[in-house]
């Protein structure tokens, strides 16, 4: 689902009660856990982590005014999401997360290209995630990010 709003807590606030305390969790999560570097915002209707244009002022190759995303929290119709674009570049990180992931969870593993979905709220790998969010800095990311623009 999307949600009309300029900043987390604004986003924060529309949701049913269950829902916003997982999400404040997961944001709590990340941030507690994200290198230096990447700041907080409202992207694509959800809470994102960028790559500031202070340090890529090049921006998101598809719209260059929006900073360059990394993260993103969003609640959906039938599902917690997570979409991380350091998983759908790197294909090491995304192997270590898809490895990891059973050692953390006994549900199956759930998951798109970039997304990650969380069907039920109760088996979200809090550990994990925060994991996750240390693998890879701004500098990593913008590297590998790149390295895939060359292959476009």
């Amino acid at each position: 689902m999307k949600y009309e709003s300029n900043t987390p807590e604004e986003y924060l606030s529309q949701l049913p009660q269950e829902r916003r305390e997982v999400l404040e969790k997961l944001r709590k999560t990340i941030q507690d856990n994200l290198p230096v570097g990447f700041e907080e915002s409202i992207e694509y209707g959800m809470i994102c982590y960028v790559v500031p244009h202070r340090i890529y002022p090049s921006g998101y190759h598809v719209d260059p005014k929006v900073p360059l995303p990394f993260l993103s929290i969003a609640s959906q119709k039938n599902f917690i999401a997570l979409y991380h674009m350091g998983m759908y570049a790197n294909p090491e990180v995304l192997a270590w997360f898809q490895e990891e992931y059973p050692k953390h969870v006994t549900t199956k593993l759930d998951m798109g290209k970039s997304c990650v979905r969380f069907k039920n709220m109760n088996n979200i790998p809090y550990e994990l995630i925060a994991e996750l969010c240390r693998k890879i800095t701004p500098d990593d990311y913008i590297q590998t990010y790149e390295l895939q623009l060359k292959k476009i």
